[in-house]
Parts: C-alpha cells; sequence; structure tokens
C-alpha cells in the first residue's frame, strides 16, 4: 500500500527528505519563473483566442496539481504555444473567440484532455510516447512555429486577420496590410528586435558591464518583463490606444474562480478527437522536456505517472478559468538553470503568479497587443530548425520524406491535419521499414565463429547450404517477404539442400509468421530440402514449443549459427516420406545429429542433443 502510494503520489517520496537547501534553491527558481511566466502566460492565453487572465488562471492550479503528482523535478507546467495553438483550432470550431461560449468550451476541452491523460496513465500507456517518430515532431514543430507566426503578425501591424491555414492567414494579411497602424507597427517591431537581441546580445552586454553571471542570467531572463513595462508606460503616457493601438485592456483582478466546464453530448463529440490529439502532442512534448533535464542530474522520470500528473494538471486548469496545459521547454529550462531541486518550485511558482493576479493585473491596462504578439513569435520562432531538413536528407530520404509531409499537411491543412498526418506517418514508417526486411546469406570468417554477410566481407561459404540472416522480427507484414526469398533463391540455385534461417535479431515470431515458417517447411521439404533454425531467442523458442512447428520441422535447431556450421558441413539424409520428425536441439557443437520417431522407435547419434519432447530438454532454449 505504501509503495503504490507513493507511486502514485511522489510528493510523499521527495517531500520527505525536503531540506532547507532544496527550499532556497526551488524559492529562487520560482521567482525567476514567475517573472518569466506572466508575460508569456497572457501572451499564449491570447493565443488560444481567450482573455489574458486565462494564462495566469491557467498556470496557478495546475502547477500546484503537477507538484504533487508529476514525478520530473524541473518539469513547469502551464500554457505552451503549440498546445494554445492546438486549442484556438479546436474552440474555432464550435464557438466564436471572446464570447462566454467559447471560454467555456476551452474548460470542456481541457477536461477531456485531462481525463484523457489521466486514463492512459492509469492504464500504463505512458510507451505512446514513442509512437511519434522525432522527424514527423520536429516536422510539427517546425510548421506550428510559422503558423503562430504568422498568425500573430495582425497583431504586429495592427491589422484584422485570421485563418487556420498558412494561405488563409497570408490572404487575409495581404488584404488588410493597406489599413496598417504605424504606431502599433513601430511597437511591435521595436519589441520583436529588443527580444531577439535580448537571447543572445544582454546577457554578455550586462557581462561587459560588470555584472555576475547570475545577474545577468536573471536580467535576461526578465527582459520580456522590460519589454512589457516600457511598451505600457508608452502607451498610456502618448495616449496611443486612442490613436487605434490595440491594449489588452480590463484583466480581472483575484484568484482564479470556480468553473464548471460544459458536459453537453454534443460538445464533448466535437472536441473528442482535438482533445485527444492534444494530449498526444502535450505529453510527448512534456516528456521528451523532463527525460531530457532528469538525465543531466542522473534522475529518472515514470511515463505512465507523467501521464497521470499532466491530467491532473488540465483537470485543475478545467475548474479554475484555464485551458489546456502541458510541460514548456523554456519555462522548464529555466527552472532547471535556476536551480531547482523539486516540484515544490513549482508550487512556490503558483503562489507568485497568485500574488500577481492579485496585484499586478490593473498595471497591465495599457499593455499594447502587439507587445504580446511580439513575445509569441520570438518564443516560437525559437524552436524552428530548419537543419532537421538537411540532417535527416543526409541519413534518410523515408525520415525526410515525413518531416516535409508533416510541414505540409500542417501548413496546407491546419493543425488537427498535421498530427493525423505525423501519427500515421509515424505508424506507416514503422511498418514499411519492417514490412520488407535486411535480411543477408552470410559466410563464416575465416579463423572465428562469427558470421557476417557475404557482400561486405570475405566469408566462407558450404556448398549446397544457404544461410540467412534475417534482420526483423517476423509477423503478419513481412512473413510472406521471408518465404518469397527464400523460394526464390532456391530457384534461382538448385543445389541448395539445406536452409539455415540465423535468428539472432528475431524477437517475436506472430502467427502469421508462424503460418508462413510451416507453409515453408511444406514447400522445402517436397524439394528434398531441409530447413533449420539457428540462434534462436529463449521466449520465441518457449511460444514455438507449444505448437506443431517443431514436431513437424524436417531439418535442426541449432544453438548457434557455428553449431549449424559444423553439423551441415556433413549433412545428415533426409527421413523418408511418411515418417513424422522432430528437430534435433543441440547444446553444444557435436556431431551431425537428427531425431527420426517411428512408432516410438527413437536413434540419437548425439547424446548433446535431444528432442523438445525429451526428458533432457532444457527449459528456454537459446
Amino acid at each position: 500500500m505504501r509503495l503504490s502510494l507513493t507511486r502514485h503520489l511522489p510528493i510523499l517520496d521527495w517531500g520527505r527528505r525536503y531540506s532547507k537547501s532544496d527550499l532556497s534553491s526551488d524559492l529562487t527558481a520560482a521567482v525567476i519563473v514567475t517573472i518569466m511566466l506572466v508575460p508569456q502566460s497572457l501572451a499564449y492565453a491570447m493565443l488560444a483566442g481567450l482573455p489574458p487572465e486565462a494564462g495566469i488562471y491557467a498556470s496557478i492550479l495546475p502547477i500546484v496539481l503537477y507538484a504533487i503528482f508529476g514525478t520530473s523535478r524541473a518539469l513547469a507546467v502551464g500554457p505552451v504555444a503549440v498546445v494554445s495553438l492546438m486549442t484556438a483550432s479546436a474552440l474555432g470550431q464550435v464557438a466564436e473567440s471572446g464570447t462566454a461560449g467559447y471560454a467555456v468550451a476551452a474548460l470542456t476541452l481541457a477536461l477531456l484532455s485531462g481525463a484523457m491523460l489521466i486514463g492512459l496513465g492509469l492504464l500504463r500507456f505512458g510507451f505512446l510516447a514513442n509512437f511519434l517518430s522525432h522527424p514527423v515532431i520536429a516536422g510539427f514543430i517546425i510548421a506550428s512555429g510559422l503558423l503562430i507566426a504568422a498568425g500573430q503578425a495582425r497583431h504586429i501591424f495592427g491589422i484584422a486577420g485570421g485563418g487556420d491555414t498558412l494561405p488563409e492567414i497570408l490572404h487575409r494579411l495581404w488584404q488588410h496590410l493597406g489599413g496598417t497602424n504605424w504606431q502599433t507597427l513601430a511597437i511591435g517591431a521595436a519589441s520583436t528586435a529588443f527580444l531577439v537581441w535580448l537571447r543572445k546580445g544582454m546577457k554578455p552586454a550586462m557581462k561587459r558591464l560588470g555584472a555576475t553571471d547570475r545577474l545577468a542570467t536573471l536580467l535576461t531572463r526578465a527582459g520580456p518583463v522590460f519589454a512589457i513595462v516600457a511598451t505600457t508606460v508608452t502607451v498610456r503616457a502618448f495616449g496611443l490606444h486612442e490613436q487605434g493601438v490595440a491594449i489588452v485592456g480590463t484583466i480581472p483582478q483575484g484568484l482564479p474562480p470556480l468553473t464548471l466546464p460544459d458536459l453537453s453530448p454534443g460538445l464533448i463529440g466535437t472536441l473528442a478527437l482535438p482533445a485527444a490529439l492534444i494530449s498526444i502532442i502535450g505529453f510527448v512534448e512534456s516528456v521528451s522536456v523532463a527525460q531530457t533535464l532528469a538525465a543531466k542530474k542522473r534522475q529518472r522520470i515514470d511515463p505512465d505517472q507523467e501521464l497521470i500528473g499532466l491530467g491532473a494538471a488540465n483537470i485543475g486548469a478545467a475548474f479554475s478559468g484555464g485551458f489546456p496545459v502541458t510541460g514548456g521547454f523554456a519555462r522548464s529550462v529555466v527552472n532547471y538553470d535556476a536551480g531547482a531541486a523539486t516540484p515544490a518550485a513549482g508550487a512556490f511558482t503558483a503562489i507568485g503568479l497568485a500574488l500577481a493576479a492579485l496585484t499586478l493585473t490593473p498595471l497591465l491596462y495599457f499593455l499594447p497587443q502587439a507587445t504580446l504578439a511580439a513575445t509569441i513569435i520570438v518564443a516560437v520562432l525559437s524552436l524552428v530548425d530548419p537543419a532537421i531538413l538537411r540532417r535527416t536528407w543526409a541519413y534518410s530520404r523515408r525520415d525526410f520524406a515525413s518531416v516535409m509531409a508533416t510541414i505540409l499537411s500542417t501548413l496546407i491543412f491546419g493543425v488537427e491535419a498535421g498530427v493525423s498526418t505525423g501519427v500515421a506517418l509515424s505508424l506507416l514508417l514503422h511498418v514499411l521499414n519492417t514490412a520488407r526486411p535486411h535480411v543477408a546469406e552470410v559466410g563464416l570468417v575465416p579463423g572465428s565463429q562469427h558470421f557476417r554477410n557475404v557482400l561486405r566481407h570475405q566469408v566462407e561459404t558450404l556448398p549446397g547450404i544457404l544461410m540467412l540472416r534475417i534482420d526483423e522480427s517476423l509477423y503478419f507484414a513481412n512473413a510472406r517477404a521471408i518465404e518469397t526469398l527464400v523460394l526464390d533463391r532456391l530457384a534461382a540455385d538448385p543445389a541448395i539442400r539445406d536452409v539455415v534461417l540465423m535468428c539472432s535479431a528475431v524477437n517475436v515470431i506472430d502467427f502469421s509468421a508462424l503460418e508462413s515458417l510451416e507453409a515453408l517447411a511444406t514447400e522445402l521439404a517436397a524439394q528434398k530440402v531441409r530447413l533449420h533454425l539457428s540462434e534462436v531467442k529463449g521466449p520465441v523458442m518457449d511460444r514455438l514449443k507449444t505448437t506443431h512447428f517443431l514436431q513437424h520441422l524436417i531439418g535442426e535447431v541449432f544453438l548457434s549459427q557455428y553449431d549449424a556450421w559444423k553439423a551441415l558441413a556433413a549433412p545428415a539424409p533426409l527421413a523418408p516420406a511418411g515418417w513424422a520428425h522432430q528437430p534435433v536441439i543441440c547444446a553444444t557443437p557435436g556431431t551431425p545429429s537428427i531425431v527420426i520417431n517411428e512408432k516410438e522407435r527413437t536413434h540419437e547419434k548425439d547424446p548433446s542433443c535431444r528432442s523438445p519432447g525429451s526428458d533432457r530438454r532444457r527449459r528456454g532454449s537459446g
């Protein structure tokens, strides 16, 4: 019971060992992350099409719940760019941005996402993160970054716009470009330039002025706050809001309210698929960041418990006026660099954000939307890595194709189509890579017991013996390909009398593959050719022993490929038709052997070999 509670409530584990040193580190990290999160939260709420306060609300209770249920010491949970974009795309199908129905639908979306994540966590489906390949994720992030940046450009120019795809966004920008508000453009361009310089130039500049590394880092992290203060003061001082500069306006002052999602079947049915996609993308992004940061301190995270932690955070957002959240890359790195020792740093950050919601929101009335747009654009473009195209092109054309397909489908057809394409491509590429497995004809490396590809190495081969190494597990998609390859090889060389399948890389043989092997063995027997197996792994052999395949196999199962080489150098005769056969499982290199059973009569040439039905059989052969 205690172990189970600790597993599902990690706070019981690290909380028992919490120290004053941890408290100092967590408080320092919380101050820095809070300063960073205030402008980010406002900006990502605007990106999701929600009021600015929703971003702060989504960063308070969710952080606390993740601190209780999550396993990462440094992950900072809250609104992120990609999930905010997906939220806006999903909610746009059910309501118009700025309406009460839109905000309620955001709560429902967060609740659905949270429930799905917790369900997957309880079912221990953390391995789902492996089903999205890195090229697909990279392609989706590139496309999402471009979509987000293009969508925020209208706030930089102070014009109308919108759209879910890149062609729509660019078309509407072009239509309204003539109505550019030059004061807004000046603020947006200046904010963007400052934030770009901030990332690379501010820290060295501060150090040249004599600041310590820690102070320079803190000032760099607080840079977006400087941009917010400067532009807010400028708008108020010169009355730019009266000249068409869009501002944030009134932000409710106070703690997050208790909110209730809409559970109507129609809305749930509409948002179910977007919630599933948001859950998958959010989890993959979050667990990738958490694993990377944990590895730096030789810590471990539990992907299944991470699902529960993120699920709890999203449910918290649903009941506190927020929208879907996940672990963010930028703020998590800042949290880690600032010295966060435990998840308590997140709880302290939540307290800081709550104080900001109580005291600072009136000061943000004149904050220009162009500044928030600049914050988003600079943040998302830093995630765009065009070099992935060059690297995948050089390494694998298939991976390059998957990256390009994900990018193009996201840009042209929208976020949901891009995610769906990415998931489908990940699975399709796996099937394609395994449907035509690499099979190498092998020979003996002189002076050793190692076998290598005859096309790559100088090796010895035996006349009349075909030795094939299968470099993939056998299942329904590739079983027929192996059968066809062997039969084609026999048709090309009538002198072959023995075929050995080297199974060192075969981890699974499913039922379809088993039937294909049985058909192959029958076909070879009809051609007076014996089929042998070698280096069959224990779990695979255990499954084969439950079938009739070994009993009808005219050939042997060798412990090693070298055993097969020695045994088949002087081949045993093929048994007469009509006799029942059992393969010999040789434990050590020895004399060529075959076990022939006829009416309970058994002949064994080598005592080191035994029939699968023999009393001397060992468990887990291979």
